[in-house]
């Protein structure tokens, strides 16, 4: 498991995923493995030779769709669900209550005291 408390996963938000690929691609020589999300499109996993080194979401057609561009960072905790409680009581909210995503972990959405936006998530066992 990831450490406790580490940026563990970063996420570029965006309309245009295959003009991010590009990008990547030709900046920084990343390659893609694509990840089937039903509904929701081809998710993007970037990769740094055989390392992963992020994802890319489709925001279209999501709540999300309305934001700019954006790189979003999530943070391994230990205990997602007892972590939740401990933002609540530090002044922050839980944007978006945990949720599993099969294989990668539990993961919420906190809004910090000052309003900014971060994911936390509990990596599933033999997650990388």
């Amino acid at each position: 498991m990831a450490d406790h408390g580490t940026f563990y996963w970063n996420e570029l938000m965006t309309p245009d995923p295959e003009k991010a690929r590009r990008f990547y691609e030709k900046t920084m020589g990343w390659t893609f493995d694509e990840m089937p999300m039903g509904e929701g499109g081809t998710y993007l996993v970037a990769k740094a030779g055989e390392r992963m080194a992020g994802g890319i979401f489709n925001t279209t057609g999501t709540d999300m769709a309305s934001l700019p561009e954006h790189w979003f960072p999530y943070i391994a905790v230990d205990d997602i669900d007892a972590r939740c409680g401990e933002a609540k009581a530090a002044g922050g909210a839980i944007a978006r209550e945990p949720f599993e995503v099969p294989g990668i972990g539990r993961i919420a959405i906190i809004r910090q005291p000052g309003g900014g936006m971060v994911g936390w998530m509990t990596p599933a066992p033999g997650a990388p």
